[in-house]
């Protein structure tokens, strides 16, 4: 009977090729000479495409960013002070293969996870900055991930300063199980004293944000601001899709959807977000 039970057939199925692999494919690295926009097929040079802050010039599509760029283009040049780098993770639930896993995405990204976080000024006005890479494990959020968030938040009711948090990420590490899990309450109990204190917390959705990011701390945000056709949602529109047997409506959870439907703040062009998060800085400080 049981043998039975766990045999029967699967009914959700996805592409074996993912919009992030995809996405990887297409944008390749800085060592490229050309990168192919994956919105408009339009080939780029990879010097303007860095220059354009990682925009393509012909359609306006926003190319995934690791959080080392982020850290550049968002924050005033030498004002990133990293801290709590040290933390890193382990396999504590003993997944065979995670710690071969986690030495590969440490090498090809040159992070010990998928989170920066620091302070830093952006245009002058003092912050608690953090963001989530990603190409790390798609920016999966593990025990490390949620540790760090909360250190940083905790640091930003120390010294009473604003945090900002730009979050891509697949959702919760299923690696780490139910402890990857724990880190959406334990973010948002955070996050909540933060709160308390009065102090202001800026969430900046990136393609994709996901999962138990979505439904934790990336929604938490006094405000909420998303890059212009930014995947965010709980589970994937192709899930979603292929569970309910339904054709999801033109931009299900991209970004401009969910701004006509109010879950939203604000969808702001790359090329205007640093100086919209420091006009926010400035008006709260």
């Amino acid at each position: 009977m049981l043998k039975k039970f766990f045999n029967k057939p699967k009914y959700v199925t996805v592409s074996p090729i993912s919009p992030a692999a995809k996405q990887q494919e297409a944008q390749g690295d800085s060592e490229k000479i050309w990168a192919k926009c994956i919105e408009c097929g339009d080939i780029i040079y990879n010097k303007e495409l860095e220059k354009n802050l990682k925009v393509c010039p012909k359609c306006n599509y926003h190319f995934r960013m690791n959080a080392k760029d982020r850290v550049l283009y968002f924050t005033d040049e030498g004002s990133f002070q990293s801290f709590n780098d040290q933390i890193v993770g382990g396999n504590p639930l003993e997944f065979p293969g995670y710690e071969e896993k986690l030495k590969r995405e440490q090498e090809k990204t040159g992070l010990k996870e998928a989170i920066l976080t620091g302070t830093a000024n952006i245009c002058g006005n003092p912050c608690i900055f953090v963001v989530i890479d990603p190409n790390f494990f798609m920016g999966s959020m593990g025990m490390v991930v949620g540790e760090k968030l909360v250190l940083a938040i905790e640091q930003a009711v120390a010294r009473k300063l604003p945090l900002i948090v730009f979050s891509a990420s697949g959702g919760a590490r299923m690696q780490e199980g139910i402890l990857s899990l724990m880190q959406m309450a334990k973010t948002s109990a955070a996050l909540n004293k933060l709160s308390e204190e009065g102090l202001l917390f800026i969430s900046v959705c990136t393609d994709p944000t996901t999962g138990g990011v979505t439904a934790s701390f990336a929604s938490l945000g006094d405000i909420i601001i998303a890059e212009p056709k930014a995947l965010i949602g709980f589970a994937g529109p192709r899930v979603i899709e292929q569970t309910i047997r339904q054709k999801l409506p033109t931009g299900f959870q991209r970004a401009e959807f969910l701004l006509e439907h109010g879950l939203l703040d604000m969808v702001v062009h790359r090329n205007e977000l640093k100086s919209t998060l420091a006009k926010l800085l400035a008006l709260h400080s």
